[in-house]
């Protein structure tokens, strides 16, 4: 149940912007070395097989832990409180980044980074834990908020690690990191107040729980909700792996200019998630999938421009409009996904979808790299507009289920 009853107006907003500041200071915390692993691992090794191994898996890695993790997370938390997951996924950052600076041996760097996600998994109980704080219907811009916090946090993180990096070594990065999760543990537990799971209906226990729980599988809006979700972050990671290489190459512009072009897009993100919130509030599910339809359209016709022109800056202005664009996909169906479970539920439903997003996202990752290698570099935002029209494909077919359902 939210705490809007409870915690009235301002005290639900002082709570979520406490969500909003721990989201970013962790998150930026974890992309402080994000970067610069590459940098690292070629220190440690010789060997051309190992580096381009690690240097993929080092990044897979933690993926690969939530994707496995996070339901089995949610459903925790649905029975003893989403607080408490927090703060068990804070603690999980903080003495994986400790073991992460002390450690110089690539594998076991590898497995510290795959327990780093199967143990921690923080932004699904604070998305759990936001939505038992909010109202219903605000329940879209509560997950702007979180996904604005974690790109702020990544942004932030990435030029605060390059900072440290040029003055220190790779070691201070991951201390830094592991004091502030730390730091951010403890602000978490004094802070926050505990709210306690939703109040089960007797049918809701033990083998009965259990059907439940396994139904969430089998809800046919879920399924495909995820699956819309899913290729539009493939769509969004097929050019990560390339992305640097192929604005290099075919636009022949300076460094700076690479990274500022990677940075707008989540600027675009940033500045219009919110506004997309509020857009969406209090519009029913057809006309919330038919506005997400033009959305995806847009981002297949920016897409498109991106593969074709040769001018960097309707590239530059491309990928900033398609960031505009993206503050309106996942955070609205996060919201729509929120929704298909009732309030005993969400931990398990947020855990199912980040497990989806860090799917997709490997995905997307594995398969950027491999269009990139067959097709060729200049080939990549082709893939990445086909994606789209997929997606499209998806929703059209969601809307019409949905229609016939009604």
């Amino acid at each position: 149940m939210p705490l809007t009853g409870t915690f009235q107006g301002s005290s639900v907003r002082i709570l979520v912007y406490l969500l909003f500041a721990i989201q970013l200071v962790s998150m930026g915390a974890m992309e402080m070395s994000g970067p610069f692993w590459p940098l690292y691992l070629r220190e440690l090794t010789t060997s051309e097989s190992l580096f381009s191994f690690a240097s993929v898996a080092v990044y897979i890695g933690p993926m690969l832990g939530i994707m496995l993790t996070s339901a089995f997370w949610g459903r925790i938390g649905d029975r003893y409180g989403h607080k408490l997951m927090m703060i068990r996924a804070l603690v999980g950052l903080s003495l994986t980044q400790l073991g992460l600076a002390l450690c110089s041996d690539i594998w076991v760097i590898l497995l510290l980074r795959f327990l780093q996600g199967a143990c921690a998994g923080y932004i699904a109980p604070a998305q759990a834990y936001g939505v038992s704080i909010e109202a219903p219907a605000r329940r879209a811009r509560l997950f702007a908020i979180l996904q604005i916090s974690t790109n702020v946090g990544s942004l932030l993180g990435a030029v605060v690690g390059g900072l440290i990096l040029d003055h220190a070594t790779f070691f201070w990065i991951n201390i830094v990191a592991s004091a502030l999760c730390a730091l951010c543990t403890v602000i978490a537990a004094i802070t926050l107040p505990n709210v306690p799971p939703a109040p089960r209906t007797p049918t809701a226990k033990d083998a009965t729980a259990t059907r439940r729980y396994d139904s969430l599988w089998r809800n046919p809006a879920l399924l495909s909700l995820l699956g819309v979700m899913g290729i539009l972050l493939l769509a969004r990671m097929l050019p990560q792996t390339s992305f640097s290489l192929y604005v290099s190459s075919v636009f022949e512009v300076s460094h700076s200019l690479v990274g500022l072009c990677y940075g707008l897009l989540a600027l675009g993100f940033i500045v219009s998630a919110t506004h997309w919130a509020r857009y969406f509030e209090g519009r029913t599910r057809q006309q919330t999938l038919h506005r997400i339809t033009c959305i995806v359209i847009g981002c297949a016709g920016l897409s498109a421009i991106a593969a074709l022109t040769r001018e960097p800056l309707v590239f530059v202005s491309a990928y900033f409009f398609w960031g505009v664009l993206l503050g309106a996909t996942t955070p609205v169906l996060m919201a729509l996904i929120s929704k298909t479970a009732d309030s005993t539920q969400q931990g398990h439903v947020m855990g199912i979808a980040q497990s989806a997003v860090q799917m997709a996202s490997i995905a997307g990752i594995c398969a950027g790299g491999l269009f990139s290698q067959v097709y060729g570099l200049q080939s990549i935002y082709l893939f990445v507009c086909a994606a789209y029209l997929l997606a499209l494909i998806a929703l059209v077919a969601l809307r019409y289920r949905s229609e016939v359902m009604a």
